[in-house]
C-alpha cells in the first residue's frame, strides 16, 4: 500500500499532514511517498491508495497549481477510474474554476469542479464545524480568508448541521465525486473523526481495523461531540 502526499514543502499548515501519519500508524505497513513540486506525482505511474494534498498559503496555491496543470488530463482520468484523493483546507481550492479576490482579480485553477472561491484577505473567518457524512457526525474546525460560491451540480462531502458549508450561507461543504474528497476543514481531520477514518481505511483497502488510540480518540469525539451540539456553545471565534 502506498500514501502520496503531494507537495509537502509548501503544503503544510496547520497540523494536516499528522492525518497521514495517523493513518500510517493504523497502517505501519504502507509506503509514505513524498512528492515535492519539482518530482513526477507517483500516483502517475505506480499504484497509489490514497493521494493526499493539505492546507497552503496563497501564493503556495499559484505553485502547486502550475505543478499539477501539465498532470491535469491524467488526473482527470484517475478520478474518473476511482483513485482515493482527499484534500483538505484551502487545497480544496486548487480543483475548482477560479478564485476572485476582493479587488475582482480572478485567478484560475485546474477547474474540474464548477466553483468560484471568493477570498477576503484583510477578514479571516475562523470556526468550528459540525455536519454529517452519510451516518456519522463530522467535527472540525476552519480558518480561510476565501469561501466557494456556485455548483449547484458539484456534489458536497458533507451536510453541515452548525457552521458555515462552502460559505456562510450553504450547507453543502466541500465536494465528493467518487472516491475523491475536499474539505474546507483543516487540521487533523482524521484524529478528530475515528468513524470517518475508518472509512477512509477500508476506501484506501486497509481493511477494518482499529484506529489508532481508539478509546482515547473515541472518548474525545464523544465528549466533542457532545460540546458542538450544545446550542450555547459559540461556533465563531
Amino acid at each position: 500500500m502506498t500514501i502520496e502526499i503531494l507537495y509537502p514543502e509548501v503544503c503544510n499548515l496547520y497540523g494536516d499532514l499528522m492525518n497521514i501519519e495517523y493513518l500510517r500508524r493504523a497502517v505501519p505497513e504502507a509506503e509514505v511517498v513524498k512528492t515535492s513540486l519539482k518530482t513526477r506525482p507517483a500516483f502517475l505511474d505506480r499504484d497509489v491508495s490514497l493521494v493526499y494534498l493539505s492546507s497552503m498559503t496563497e501564493r503556495a496555491q499559484i505553485l502547486v497549481r502550475d505543478a499539477m496543470t501539465p498532470h491535469l488530463d491524467a488526473l482527470k482520468q484517475k478520478i474518473e477510474e476511482g483513485l482515493p484523493i482527499l484534500a483538505t483546507g484551502n487545497a480544496m481550492e486548487l480543483f475548482i474554476r477560479e478564485i476572485q479576490d476582493e479587488d475582482g482579480t480572478k485567478t484560475p485553477m485546474l477547474g474540474l469542479f464548477d466553483l468560484q472561491a471568493k477570498r477576503t484577505m484583510e477578514r479571516r473567518y475562523n470556526a468550528l464545524y459540525l455536519g454529517r457524512f452519510e451516518d456519522m457526525d463530522i467535527l472540525g474546525f476552519k480558518s480561510q480568508f476565501s469561501h466557494a460560491y456556485g455548483g449547484e451540480d458539484v456534489p458536497a462531502l458533507f451536510e453541515t448541521v452548525r457552521g458555515a458549508g462552502r460559505n456562510p450561507g450553504e450547507t453543502r461543504e466541500g465536494i465528493r465525486y467518487k472516491n475523491f474528497m475536499a474539505t474546507y476543514l483543516l487540521g487533523p481531520l482524521l484524529v478528530l473523526n475515528p468513524p470517518f477514518t475508518r472509512l477512509m481505511l477500508r476506501l484506501i483497502g486497509a481493511g477494518d481495523r482499529p484506529v489508532p488510540f481508539e478509546k482515547a480518540a473515541m472518548d474525545a469525539y464523544t465528549l466533542r461531540l457532545d460540546e458542538f451540539k450544545d446550542p450555547k456553545r459559540g461556533f465563531t471565534y
